[in-house]
């Protein structure tokens, strides 16, 4: 601990919700940042389509806690799988095109699964330079040998399977990619990122966590219709406003995790309220199909002032608009002057993220009032002077 810098620590914070877009922070701590106790507008949190306060998805929280209680009490395969389970997992399997769909309490759980029902010991890894921290536990825990490819780069992918097929043809060799990265805002070619796998006979592994609700034909993601996406890894915690995670594949690699996924087999269920919530989120996503339409439209006029006012202009298409600062402290300094203006936007700091590329993570979601790009703009300020195009 005493090694480490002061402006990479860590500090929780509370927060509690005024109303559907805005949070106040609850503290007594002396040296508080600016903002602290004041509304500020939420641009950080993953609710894109603001559906946790839905009031559909609400009641039908509600009243699964009255017909189920809060938790589960048990595994899936004790006593733990509930009326809201099944239905859940039948709704997501029919909307993504996919024959089975199993739930997990956690993305992380769900990823680590995951590379552990597809590799083992004897296998090869290629995982894009930035996946998320859970997969890469899912190797270390898989035993697999791990080799990562340049980010979204798929010559230099394509290097890596042509190498290890050629070397171990036999080997099993699974990829693992992201749909919309977290930290980077950007998306794969995912088709390509498929017919890749399918050539060189690789598994790919598609984390479509933040993607789902959001991107692809109807939010159902980049990998909806693709050969070749063999596992999609989704949570509920983004755009479906609730909390928890899946995995989707054919039947057989479903039945497969049943019968030999510890992470499946010995946790507690998902709680039937956090159930009934996405479930209720889902039947929003799928009533309301161009509602990601105009989400992705503001994101890009969003792109587009930011780069005209001077800020490198943030990668990728989706709702995740990562504003590169650079300097660690210079991040964190921007984002005390944002909550100053009653703005909340977390500064990302490494070992998140590559040493030298501290950002703001901006996060638009489709309930934020009119009038926030400009207010946001103004707060920003100038951007710092290495990084003017």
């Amino acid at each position: 601990m005493a090694a480490l810098q002061q402006q990479r620590r860590r500090r929780l914070r509370s927060f509690r919700p005024t109303d559907g877009i805005a949070l106040q922070e609850e503290t007594g701590e002396a040296g508080a940042a600016p903002g602290a106790g004041l509304p500020l507008l939420d641009l950080a949190s993953n609710d894109y389509l603001g559906l946790s306060r839905h009031p559909a998805v609400i009641a039908a929280a509600r009243a699964e806690l009255e017909r189920s209680g809060l938790g589960a009490g048990a595994s899936r395969l004790v006593t733990g799988t509930r009326p809201v389970h099944l239905q859940l997992e039948a709704a997501l399997a029919a909307w993504l095109g996919r024959e089975r769909v199993l739930l997990f309490p956690s993305g992380f759980q769900a990823n680590l699964a995951a590379v552990t029902a597809l590799a083992d010991r004897q296998a090869l890894v290629c995982a894009d330079r930035h996946v998320h921290h859970s997969l890469l536990a899912g190797v270390r825990a898989s035993g697999a040998r791990l080799v990562r490819f340049a980010h979204n780069d798929l010559g230099n992918l394509e290097q890596r399977l042509a190498q290890a097929r050629s070397s171990q043809p036999d080997q099993t060799r699974l990829v693992l990619s992201e749909s919309l990265f977290s930290m980077e805002g950007t998306s794969p070619n995912v088709p390509a990122l498929a017919a890749l796998c399918r050539r060189h006979g690789a598994l790919l592994l598609l984390d479509e966590a933040h993607a789902l609700g959001v991107l692809g034909p109807g939010g159902r993601g980049l990998a909806h219709g693709l050969e070749g996406v063999h596992l999609v890894s989704g949570t509920f915690g983004k755009a479906f406003g609730s909390g928890g995670a899946f995995l989707a594949g054919d039947a057989l690699l479903g039945d497969w995790l049943l019968q030999a996924s510890g992470a499946f087999r010995y946790t507690t269920a998902l709680a039937p309220p956090l159930a009934a919530g996405a479930l209720a989120a889902l039947r929003q996503i799928e009533a309301q199909p161009g509602i990601t339409t105009k989400l992705l439209a503001r994101a890009h006029h969003w792109r587009q002032a930011l780069a005209a006012a001077g800020w490198p202009r943030p990668a990728g298409h989706g709702p995740v608009l990562p504003l590169l600062v650079g300097d660690d402290g210079a991040a964190l300094a921007l984002q005390e002057c944002l909550e100053a203006a009653g703005l909340l936007a977390v500064a990302i700091r490494p070992p998140t993220v590559p040493a030298g590329t501290a950002r703001l993570r901006l996060v638009l979601r489709q309930d934020l009032p009119c009038g926030t790009l400009p207010r946001l703009i103004e707060a920003l300020g100038p951007a710092p002077s290495p990084l003017t195009p």
